[in-house]
């Protein structure tokens, strides 16, 4: 018997038999693939906690050993993820062999280090990003209203330029790569957890649930509080999680981030239109209008790319002596309001500087309701690299993680 999914995206079933092998088939579609994400349900070999699986790929009938890692989510099946490497050509079929095995190997080059502060994720030794935990205060002489905890900083490119910045001068309130919302309603009244001096809310690192290490991916999945500030004292309004994989793939740092939302109340939570909120990336300092650039899905260029909407966007810029870097901001077509709208600065920014800010703003032009008791999901795929990035690369990569191939799982008997 045969089950399809599409990848990445979850998909359960009873199996009736214990298995001990099973056979992947996986379909590129309608693009050409290269070096893509692939993932299945392993839901038939059932899996204990402590096995692992062997995978094999057969081509002109030589059999070849694949790095393959499993992945346990918290209430769902284990997943199996691993790369389709190479070109795989649009509309052509590679065929995968999976067995259980005793124990599941977690070595691997992909590890996370915890530094008690924070989490760094590294790939093959090099650092991509580090999560942070812990309360970092603002410089001396701040408001202490500024202190946050919970966002990537730094963000690094292959060749180690820091792709990001906190608590710049201008806005101290911007923390490398966060997820806050500006303008939210609960019980009749609006709170911000973006602009921090207005002591009306902050979003703050909870705990993290789980590290991901192997030889396929690297990550996280933590939580953290949204908190509004009332006459009463503070209170949580929405539990987030943030589940991040960063994939052991031969070029750039490509990693995912995933936003869980959860109003933890009786109350429903309102996010309400504004012009920025949500997905952000403040840059690198040394980036101004004269070394950067942008470019989106659509085609906009910087001086016109804020208030369209965009699959994705990706950001170049001049790294000092060390040439250009950037990434590519890539969104899910299954998030809020998509294709999202964007905001960003453009050239005038800070006074004619033009230093560089992109955020992904699903509600810039309209409000999303949260209902009490649901869950609520925001995906993006992100991508850093060194030198240039071209309109068909950026829509290759966008298209592996909006439609990924598909996988049919066959039991062997």
């Amino acid at each position: 018997m045969k089950y399809t999914w599409t990848a990445i995206l979850c998909f359960s079933f009873i199996s009736l038999y214990a298995e001990n092998k099973i056979k992947l088939s996986v379909n590129s579609g309608d693009f050409q693939r290269k070096d893509c994400v692939v993932t299945a349900d392993l839901s038939q070999l059932q899996l204990s906690d402590n096995s692992g699986v062997v995978m094999k790929e057969t081509t002109n009938g030589v059999s070849k050993k694949v790095d393959c890692q499993i992945i346990r989510e918290e209430g769902e099946s284990p997943k199996l993820y691993w790369i389709l490497n190479g070109i795989t050509p649009a509309g052509s079929t590679r065929e995968f062999v999976v067995e259980k095995t005793a124990k599941d190997s977690k070595r691997g080059k992909m590890k996370v280090e915890d530094t008690q502060l924070a989490l760094v994720i590294k790939k093959n030794g090099d650092e991509v990003m580090q999560y942070n935990y812990t309360i970092t205060m603002p410089p001396k002489g701040v408001d202490i209203a500024y202190m946050r905890s919970g966002y990537i900083h730094p963000a690094y490119s292959p060749s180690g330029n820091i792709l990001t910045t906190i608590q710049p001068k201008d806005h101290y309130h911007h923390y490398g790569i966060w997820n806050p919302w500006t303008r939210l309603e609960y019980d009749g009244k609006i709170y911000d957890l973006w602009n921090l001096k207005d002591r009306k809310g902050t979003v703050r690192a909870n705990k993290i649930n789980t590290i991901y290490e192997g030889k396929v991916c690297a990550g996280y999945n933590a939580s953290l509080d949204h908190i509004i500030f009332t006459p009463k004292g503070e209170k949580k309004i929405m539990d987030e999680t943030w589940n991040i994989k960063t994939w052991n793939t031969p070029e750039g740092f490509l990693w995912d981030f995933e936003s869980g939302l959860y109003p933890n109340t009786s109350l429903p939570v309102k996010i309400k239109e504004y012009r920025y909120a949500g997905f952000g990336w403040r840059a690198t300092e040394e980036w101004t209008k004269d070394n950067c650039e942008m470019l989106t899905s659509e085609g906009k260029t910087r001086k016109d790319i804020d208030g369209t909407t965009g699959r994705w966007i990706c950001l170049t810029g001049q790294c000092g002596n060390n040439g250009k870097s950037g990434m590519l901001f890539m969104s899910h077509p299954e998030n809020y309001n998509h294709p999202e709208p964007l905001r960003i600065w453009n050239e005038q920014a800070n006074g004619g500087r033009g230093d560089a800010f992109v955020n992904f703003a699903p509600t810039k032009n309209k409000d999303w309701n949260l209902e009490a008791g649901k869950k609520y999901k925001l995906k993006y795929r992100v991508y850093a690299y060194d030198g240039e990035m071209t309109a068909d690369e950026a829509n290759r990569l966008w298209n592996d993680f909006a439609y990924p191939p598909v996988v049919t799982v066959e039991v062997e008997k």
